[in-house]
């Protein structure tokens, strides 16, 4: 058990009474930061891939996905339970009855407990409200929101394409309808201070349900990494990004589920910080670090 923060494993399996695996699907979709509604060049730190290197190529066939993603776990788990997750880009930006067929697909599994969709809070209307209401009756939906920093000048710098009103006004949207909303922040943006982050880390934990704390990888063949090829700013260390992440989960209300504090660095394309390419020592010092310092979720509210 971990006792120093509210995880997604703990949390999971508490409330199923096994272990839980995500299984990443594609759903085939871009973004509105890729096909020229905003922009065409995407955000300035994602890949070619829409954050999407583990997933499955997509197919329009979700259950041969969902099966694919099954395998490839197959070691870690026998407990057959599963949350049906379409990653890459974003998931709610495409025609509603495309969304009505591949929504309910993924949920029709009896291993498949629950469904979660990433996307962008500028990308849901009330169709798509609607819709995911209504699977909500048959099997719990959560959202995951790329939000990333709360800060104006960081999201332009970012090309995220809207104002941080945007995301408030999306998770009341999503809370009303009773559906969970997770949100993603990456620490380490470029010109952010610690301040920065903690803010954003404040902020976030007001309003969601639960958090992705994320690294910022450089990735080839992206536009940050020109940014620090031409050594505009640097990437964290270990030791400070740890230090963020015992801060954050300090501001962090209990009730909060933390889904992630690092993330995968895709060893192919990764650029910088090399360190994070091997999560399991990252993991092991930053777990490390929570016990020495005795680090508890929530006590510096």
């Amino acid at each position: 058990m971990n006792k120093h923060y509210n995880s997604f494993n703990e949390y999971y399996k508490n409330k199923y009474g096994k272990k839980v695996y995500k299984l990443s699907i594609n759903g085939g979709m871009t973004c509105p930061n890729r096909d020229g509604k905003i922009d065409t060049r995407g955000c300035i730190f994602c890949s070619k891939g829409g954050s999407g290197e583990f997933s499955s190529k997509f197919d329009i066939d979700i259950i041969s996905q969902l099966e694919n993603a099954k395998q490839r776990v197959k070691s870690k788990t026998s407990d057959n339970l599963y949350i049906a997750y379409f990653q890459p880009f974003t998931n709610t930006y495409a025609d509603i009855e495309y969304l009505r067929k591949i929504y309910y697909t993924a949920v029709k599994p009896d291993y498949i407990v629950e469904l979660s969709i990433a996307t962008r809070p500028d990308c849901i209307d009330d169709n798509i409200l609607n819709l995911l209401s209504e699977i909500n009756k048959l099997k719990p939906v959560t959202v995951e929101l790329g939000l990333q920093t709360i800060h104006q000048k960081t999201a332009e710098y970012i090309r995220r394409g809207y104002d941080t009103e945007v995301y408030k006004k999306a998770v009341k949207k999503l809370h009303k309808c009773g559906i969970n909303v997770v949100t993603h922040v990456i620490i380490g943006l470029p010109y952010e201070t610690e301040r920065m982050m903690l803010e954003t880390i404040k902020y976030v934990g007001n309003i969601t349900d639960g958090i992705k704390l994320q690294l910022l990888h450089i990735i080839k063949d992206t536009d940050l990494e020109k940014e620090f090829s031409d050594k505009k700013f640097e990437a964290l260390s270990l030791e400070k990004y740890t230090d963020i992440i015992c801060k954050s989960i300090e501001l962090l209300p209990e009730n909060v589920i933390i889904h992630r504090i690092t993330g995968d660095g895709y060893k192919k394309t990764l650029i910088a910080p090399l360190w994070s390419a091997d999560k399991k020592h990252v993991l092991n010092y930053i777990n490390n670090q929570l016990e020495s310092r005795n680090i508890i979720q929530g006590s510096k509210l």
